[in-house]
């Protein structure tokens, strides 16, 4: 592991950096995050490693347990439950602003990432699947034009790449349903029709809670 750069706000950068770990596997659910290994490991002081694991905490990457310190969040029902419904409020607000917002620029945009999608034919990594899922309803959120929707989004949206990288494991049926599903929804915002947009997101990721309830997940 390198050491970092100086220039941002170390306790940002550190923060970006721990939560790429988790997100991206680095580190196991339940895994022990202990202070001085990771200080070392980064090249920092203690001070913001803190900074850092009480921002993840808050976004739900990290449980701190007292007097035993920082373990990586282990996905349950309750996550998978309260995540979904909080985006799903979110997500149709943003859709339905966004549909009479992105006009020829914004569907450019996600028409890119539809034909990335659809050039996929016989096998994608687990992690552009991923990726290139977040990147498309990203532009949904780049073009709500509202702020405090787009900072809720963010907030969550490293447990969502954890949802998807679970559901991409478990269900790895991304060539068959990647494509058409985000086509379905790029159709339905193309309409201009804030509730047909809406409509279009309640569907869209009903889908992927309804198989992320199939896993066996500890209730709490």
């Amino acid at each position: 592991m390198s050491p970092l750069p100086s220039q941002r706000a170390l306790g940002d950068l550190v923060t970006d950096v721990l939560r790429e770990m988790i997100t991206g596997g680095r580190f196991q659910p339940g895994q022990h995050l202990k202070e001085t290994e990771l200080a070392d490991a980064l090249k920092v002081s203690r001070g913001p490693i803190r900074q850092a694991l009480a921002r993840l905490e808050e976004e739900g990457h990290v449980e701190l347990r007292r007097h035993r310190g920082a373990f990586v969040s282990t996905l349950t029902r309750t996550d998978v439950e309260e995540v979904h419904t909080l985006r799903g409020a979110i997500e149709r607000l943003a859709a339905g602003r966004a549909c009479t917002r992105m006009q020829d620029a914004g569907f450019a945009e996600m028409d890119a990432v539809l034909e990335q999608m659809k050039s996929v034919d016989t096998k994608i990594d687990p992690e552009d699947a991923v990726r290139l899922d977040l990147q498309f309803h990203d532009i949904i959120y780049a073009y709500c034009d509202h702020g405090r929707v787009q900072r809720v989004w963010e907030s969550i949206r490293g447990q969502v790449t954890v949802f998807l990288r679970a559901r991409n494991a478990s269900f790895p049926d991304f060539l068959e349903v990647g494509y058409s599903e985000h086509k379905e929804l790029r159709d339905a915002l193309a309409l201009g029709d804030p509730q047909a947009a809406q409509d279009g997101i309640d569907k869209h990721i009903l889908g992927a809670y309804e198989r992320l309830k199939r896993l066996n997940l500890p209730d709490r």
